[in-house]
């Protein structure tokens, strides 16, 4: 028994090492982003009422989906099949006790991520060719937030609490943020990793909305072109990915931290014996 715990240990402290070289790849990427300049001046004839609309409509697209909008979503899905999975995935690598089992979870994560992006890049495309910007933006976010639904089941978490809908407006903030404010806001997402917990659900609301806006300000202007507009819902698929692979990181972090834990407790509880 020892030595499994000896050897789980192992697995989980190699795991969070290449989960801490990933978040360190995001961190420079972030410090490298400038805006090009072609972009700054496509934005500056941008009607300066614009950005002040695309924020209200990502607020209420956000409070329509948290509100009203989840249950469509989970029809979408199989949510106890996941549960199920999670729990004989779960207790395979507490069997076993190796990286092979953990890396499992990360792998069924990432297979169910393939078929919502090709979703969200036939939904952008499509409303983009017909000139449909703002609509758009409700079935995006729905669609981000399936994403993140199903990879918080993956790994055993129940999204549906005004804690982890705070965790997730956190996450999704992260990763369109770009230099210092990239560092400033990862060390919040981590601080409630780790449980510190804060639950201002509409300030959340309004910060995530402004990133989203500020960041996709162009392509959705775009999008609101007909034809052209194909360019915008193009970006989509890119923003979806961009985010995931943010949210995936910190999910299995958090996946792995809490085995971390238990596994801690276990050798404390046998010390004492």
């Amino acid at each position: 028994m020892a030595d499994k715990t000896k050897r789980m240990k192992t697995a989980i402290h190699k795991e969070l090492l290449a989960v801490q070289k990933q978040e360190q790849k995001l961190a420079q990427a972030a410090q490298k982003k400038e805006t090009p300049h072609w972009r700054e001046e496509l934005e500056k004839k941008i009607p300066p009422k614009t950005l002040q609309t695309l924020e209200q409509v990502f607020c209420k697209a956000f409070s329509i989906i948290f509100e009203k909008g989840t249950g469509v979503i989970e029809k979408s899905y199989n949510k106890e099949a996941i549960g199920e999975d999670y729990e004989i995935q779960d207790y395979a690598a507490k069997v076993k006790g190796n990286r092979k089992e953990l890396r499992r979870i990360k792998g069924t994560v990432q297979k169910s991520g393939m078929r919502d992006m090709a979703l969200t890049t036939a939904e952008g495309i499509g409303l983009g060719l017909f000139g449909i910007g703002l609509p758009d933006i409700v079935v995006f976010v729905g669609m981000l937030l399936r994403g993140i639904y199903e990879t918080a089941l993956h790994y055993g978490i129940d999204y549906n609490t005004p804690e982890e809908r705070y965790f997730i407006l956190k996450m999704m903030e992260t990763a369109l943020a770009k230099g210092d404010a990239w560092q400033q806001c990862n060390q919040e997402v981590d601080a409630l990793l780790m449980g510190s917990s804060k639950q201002q659900i509409k300030e959340q609301i309004n910060q995530t909305a402004s990133a989203f806006a500020v960041d996709m300000l162009l392509l959705k202007f775009v999008q609101g072109i007909p034809v052209v507009g194909i360019v915008g819902g193009a970006g989509n698929p890119v923003y979806y990915h961009k985010i995931l692979k943010y949210v995936k990181l910190k999910y299995q972090k958090r996946y792995l931290i809490t085995l971390q834990r238990e596994y801690t407790a276990k050798d404390l509880y046998t010390d004492k014996c």
